[in-house]
């Protein structure tokens, strides 16, 4: 087993760790909604590579442990049934994102809250295994392997399944486990700024 991986905002007022490392997937996002949030957070940059792509590692919820600052966690969503987009208040750092039911048993952690202290992802997580929506990205990223992507989506469906069914999913750091609601309220954008922040990507 790996030693824990912390996870920590900019200004250390969060912290958190990711217990299980080498159970954790890399892939880059070149959404435009991922796009949008980092817009949404502001300056300073360092989300978006240089093509608009995030780099995100996946994880089980139950592998992520908080053990600072948790009252500073906060989550916006930028249309009202969409993804859960969480960051912390203090300095608004991308932590990562959840989707909205908590049976669905996913964190996708941003890049920005697991570098630092000289911590190589490489080596922690491996290397990105799928680029998403690459339709969407600046410029013309590279690709991956089409058996890689296949591989690496056909693990992610059944890691879903086997925390739905064993019950898993109920432990979650983010999430009430008595009420299945997130700890934090989230900010939901209007359809002025959704437009605002889709134009600027």
């Amino acid at each position: 087993m790996s030693a824990p991986h912390p996870v920590r905002c900019r200004c250390g007022s969060f912290r958190a760790e990711v217990v299980h490392p080498e159970r954790g997937t890399r892939a880059v996002c070149y959404c435009k909604d991922c796009q949008a949030f980092a817009h949404f957070l502001g300056p300073p940059p360092g989300m978006l590579d240089a093509h608009g792509g995030t780099d995100i590692v996946a994880v089980s919820p139950r592998d992520v442990r908080l053990l600072q600052g948790a009252e500073h966690l906060a989550c916006m969503s930028l249309t009202p049934k969409g993804t859960l987009r969480w960051f912390t208040s203090c300095c608004r750092t991308p932590i990562g994102n959840t989707p909205r039911d908590i049976r669905l048993s996913h964190l996708g952690l941003v890049h920005t809250a697991l570098e630092g202290e000289g911590r190589d992802l490489d080596a922690a997580f491996g290397p990105v295994r799928l680029r998403a929506d690459r339709q969407s990205a600046h410029g013309r990223p590279p690709a991956s392997s089409t058996l890689r992507s296949f591989t690496t989506i056909l693990r992610f469906v059944a890691r879903l399944a086997v925390a739905r069914l064993g019950g898993r999913y109920r432990s979650n750091p983010f999430f009430d486990p008595a009420t299945g609601q997130p700890k934090a309220a989230p900010q939901v954008l209007t359809l002025e700024e959704h437009r605002r922040l889709k134009a600027l990507v």
